[in-house]
């Protein structure tokens, strides 16, 4: 028999051992799917969570050329790779081939250029490499899924925002100027997922409500909900990133938000004894009022002073404070830093005092403002704690 006979009658005997991969695979049974990645599971556990695409998944692996040599492992650097499974992270064939897998599970995988590097040349892979891959399946933490509204009441605002309850929560509802921490999953109208605060580990989202730090469509729809309480939002591309959309939202998008509130958390600001105090009114027409005085070190030109703020409308309500990021605020003095009316009143202040400022729209954001948060020819109240003073050094 000739070479030529011989490599035939091995191709046909190899294509008749390995089947389709099935909806049940069995141990130590290879299979080749329509792509040509051949796979063989040695471990099964039926009763761990299966891999899916979007699942956050850890995998262990060794990498071997055609002729056993070896170009990667995790088990190396003692630490298997994190990925999320199904989006382009990894090769083809392994975004293929580990949604077969449960936790647990250990398989070979035997990967053609087609879905592995292709022509590329990798270094210590040559071009149009079939790759050999032992995996095992560490940990996975599943995708969050879409919320299931099929038979919930929807309710509409005259904004054109609706939003469906999915899950009852306890508790008050949050209202502006208080701190949410939720976790939420953005998609297009089509299903497709854009963003999650799952595939970030899971970590909290955090923001003060009505401090304009998020889309208009969350600063209406998630008033009034509660600790525990999921819901889903439906906001009209007017309400999300408008016109002109932002990466990657196109332009004009409606967007589905499914969101759940882990907590909410009442932010105490402090309160200025202003009880009998007078109000000064300097020739620029900055006013001021001394709550607590001191005998501390004055401020000078172009020190560098750290304090604590609230910024106050005129009604009342608050826009911005470094209070909410557990903060203090740093700048230098007279260095153009800040708006004008803070510039002209820290040169008022010594070390520990607490001062009122009412500053008029000239000496803040002027005549356009600075939208969303601050309207046109705003007035500004800050309420100013002076905590420590770096002083400048001196020029001879």
């Amino acid at each position: 028999m000739n070479k030529l006979n011989l490599l035939l009658v091995l191709s046909f005997i190899v294509s008749i051992s390995i089947a389709q991969v099935p909806a049940k695979i069995k141990k130590n049974k290879s299979y080749t799917s329509q792509s040509g990645l051949m796979l063989t599971v040695f471990e099964i556990n039926k009763n761990a969570p299966k891999a899916d695409s979007g699942d956050f998944i850890s995998v262990h692996y060794v990498g071997k050329l055609a002729d056993g040599t070896e170009f990667d492992a995790s088990y190396n650097r003692q630490q298997p790779i994190a990925f999320t499974l199904g989006v382009g992270k990894v090769i083809k064939g392994w975004d293929e081939g580990l949604q077969y897998l449960h936790v647990g599970d250990s398989a070979s995988f035997v990967i053609p250029p087609e879905i592995g590097y292709g022509a590329r040349d990798k270094g210590n892979i040559p071009p149009n490499s079939t790759l050999y891959f032992t995996v095992k399946v560490v940990d996975l933490k599943q995708a969050v899924k879409p919320y299931d509204v099929s038979k919930l009441d929807t309710v509409k605002l005259d904004s054109g925002l609706s939003y469906i309850i999915v899950a009852k929560g306890k508790g008050d509802g949050i209202q502006v100027g208080e701190k949410a921490f939720l976790q939420y999953s953005g998609y297009f109208t089509d299903g497709k997922k854009f963003d999650s605060s799952h595939d970030n580990g899971g970590k909290s989202f955090d923001f003060i409500l009505g401090r304009h730090r998020v889309i208009d469509g969350w600063e209406l729809g998630l008033i009034g909900m509660k600790e525990g309480e999921k819901r889903r939002l439906n906001v009209p591309y007017a309400l999300a990133y408008g016109e002109n959309g932002r990466q990657p939202i196109p332009p004009k998008s409606d967007l589905v938000f499914d969101i759940e509130m882990e907590k909410i958390e009442r932010i105490d600001y402090p309160q200025f004894d202003l009880a009998g105090k007078d109000t000064i009114t300097l020739p620029s027409g900055l006013k001021y009022i001394v709550a607590l005085a001191t005998d501390g070190e004055k401020v000078l030109p172009h020190d560098e002073v750290i304090i604590q703020y609230v910024g106050i409308f005129l009604d009342g309500k608050i826009f911005d404070s470094s209070y909410d990021r557990g903060d203090s605020l740093i700048f230098e003095v007279a260095g153009q830093k800040v708006i004008r009316g803070l510039d002209e009143g820290m040169l008022l202040m010594k070390k520990g005092e607490k001062i009122r400022f009412i500053v008029p729209y000239q000496l803040a954001y002027g005549e356009d403002g600075r939208p969303p948060i601050i309207p046109a020819k705003s007035n500004l109240i800050f309420d100013v704690y002076l905590q420590n003073i770096v002083k400048a050094k001196q020029s001879f």
